[in-house]
Parts: structure tokens; C-alpha cells; sequence
């Protein structure tokens, strides 16, 4: 299979700090030679911001969602499995107008819900607005100017691993038809979940933060969170997932390689993406 790995380098519109050093520590910690071996083809692509213009998180953050969505949208036409590399996850935006939104599916792979809006947030990190973002709930007029771009509707979405959920946050989720899967109920209630998403859409999108493993599993960034999913547990979500769908692209995200003192969350990162892409690949 032809793979397109499409690379951004940026945590809150900086550059190569924090998780946006994630992507290129990935590329360097053997990602193409492993997919190479499994007998893909690989293009690597990198997101690069103007470095001499000033950067605005949100302005920022918004501009490599439009590059993401132009540069995933070529790599389908031109047959070409996207993988995207990034340090945020609102990077789904474009990721998802690229595969095209409106007949795309979403299994979001997760230890947090992403699915806060500017006023429910606490904190104001704009990633963890990222599922509240592809449902149309919030930064809609940006939104729009990403081309391709369309809101999903709730009963296409699957968070999976999800279990740091902020008070406010959980209320939206409760009042959305957004399925939320969490660890301890994974084998039960995932197949009726997927089932679900099955009756609209054929294609999906498969979303990796690496948090949604448990922290004892792989140091994936900061954000870690005890009680998340084992690799095992991966395994069946991710080989359900290719059973009932096609994979249509793919991302890595979140991944902070300064917490990965012993290169363990790269090496299961990279075992996740052969994984899925093997998984893709079937189609």
C-alpha cells in the first residue's frame, strides 16, 4: 500500500515543543523503515508555518488544519493511505474535510473527551475542545474556512478509552449522542457502538492519542491518565474497527517524547500504526 505520512510538528502553534516534538521523534525513532517492512511505500510530508509570522494558538492552529485538509485530500486522489503525525488533536479538522466529512465516520481513541467549548473550559488548552470541534459545537465560523470541512453528526462518533472527563464536559457528552466506550467496557459495548456507526457511514477515520492507553502502558505525554486501555485491548478495538469499516486514514497524536524516558510509548506508537495500517490495507 502507497502510505502518505503527513507530519505536524506543533503543540499549541509552537514548533517542535512539547508534543509537537512528537511527530519528528517518531520519524527518527524508525516509523518508515518499520512500515517499509511491512511492504507500504512511504512519502513523508512535513507542516511547516511561516516561522516569521507571528503565531497565535488558535490562529495557528486553524491555518495547519486548512494544510492538513488540502494535503490529505491529495493523498486520496492519488491513492495514497494518509497518516498523520501531530501534536494536537483539533489537527482532525482538517484531517477529516480531507477524507470528507460528511461521509466519514470518527472512532476516537482517547483518554480525554476533548468535547469542552470556550465556556466550558477551565483550562483553555484549544486541544481540548478538538471532538467538540468536528461535532459543530463550537469554533464554527473557523471551522468553516477549513475547505471540505463539515460538522459530524454526534451518532458517527465514538470516543474509546475516554476516562478523564471534566465536570461541564460531562454534561455536554450527556446531552450528545456521542458514544463514549470507556476501558472497562470495552469488549461489551464497542461492537454495538461501531455497530451503530455502521448504519450510516462505510469509511472511518481512526484517531490515536497515545493517552488512551494506560499510563503504565506507554509514557505517552503529561496528560496521562491511570485505568486506560492495555495493548490487548488496542488490538481488539482496532481489529473490530477494521472489520466493520474502511479505514480511510489515520493519526497519531499527543505524543511527548520528553515523558518517554525509555522509548517504550514510541515503540508502541509505531506498532499501533503498522497496526492500522495493515488494518487499512485489507481494503
Amino acid at each position: 500500500m502507497e502510505i502518505q505520512i503527513l507530519a505536524v510538528p506543533y503543540d499549541s502553534g509552537h514548533r517542535g515543543l512539547r508534543m509537537g516534538a512528537g511527530p519528528e521523534a517518531l520519524l527518527r525513532a524508525g516509523l518508515v523503515e518499520a512500515l517499509r517492512t511491512d511492504g507500504h511505500t512511504i512519502r513523508v510530508r512535513m507542516a511547516e508555518l511561516d516561522p516569521d509570522k507571528w503565531q497565535a494558538e488558535i490562529q495557528s492552529s486553524f491555518e495547519l488544519m486548512r494544510m492538513l485538509a488540502a494535503a490529505v485530500r491529495e493523498a486520496r486522489d492519488a491513492g495514497r493511505f494518509p497518516i498523520v503525525l501531530a501534536g494536537n488533536c483539533n489537527t482532525a479538522v482538517g484531517t477529516l474535510a480531507g477524507l470528507g466529512a460528511s461521509t466519514t465516520g470518527v472512532a476516537w481513541f482517547d483518554a480525554h473527551a476533548e468535547f469542552n467549548t470556550p465556556e466550558t473550559t477551565t483550562s483553555g488548552f484549544l486541544d481540548g475542545t478538538a471532538v467538540a470541534i468536528i461535532s459543530g459545537r463550537c469554533w464554527t465560523q473557523l471551522a468553516a474556512t477549513v475547505p471540505g470541512f463539515s460538522p459530524i453528526p454526534d451518532d458517527r462518533i465514538c470516543l474509546i478509552g475516554t476516562r478523564d472527563i471534566d465536570s461541564l464536559e460531562s454534561t455536554l457528552l450527556d446531552d450528545s449522542a456521542v458514544t463514549v466506550v470507556g476501558p472497562r467496557h470495552l469488549k461489551e459495548s464497542l461492537p454495538k457502538a461501531l455497530g451503530s456507526i455502521g448504519e450510516h457511514v462505510d469509511d472511518i477515520y481512526v484517531h490515536l492519542d497515545l493517552d488512551a492507553l494506560d499510563a503504565a502502558v506507554a509514557s505517552a505525554n503529561k496528560f496521562a491518565v491511570s485505568g486506560g486501555l492495555t495493548l490487548e485491548d488496542m488490538d481488539f478495538a482496532l481489529s473490530r474497527i477494521g472489520d466493520g469499516f474502511r479505514i480511510t486514514g489515520a493519526a497519531l497524536t499527543a505524543y511527548d517524547p520528553e515523558v518517554d524516558v525509555d522509548g517504550g510509548a514510541a515503540r508502541t506508537a509505531i506498532r499501533l500504526i503498522k497496526t492500522a495500517a495493515a488494518l487499512a490495507g485489507r481494503t
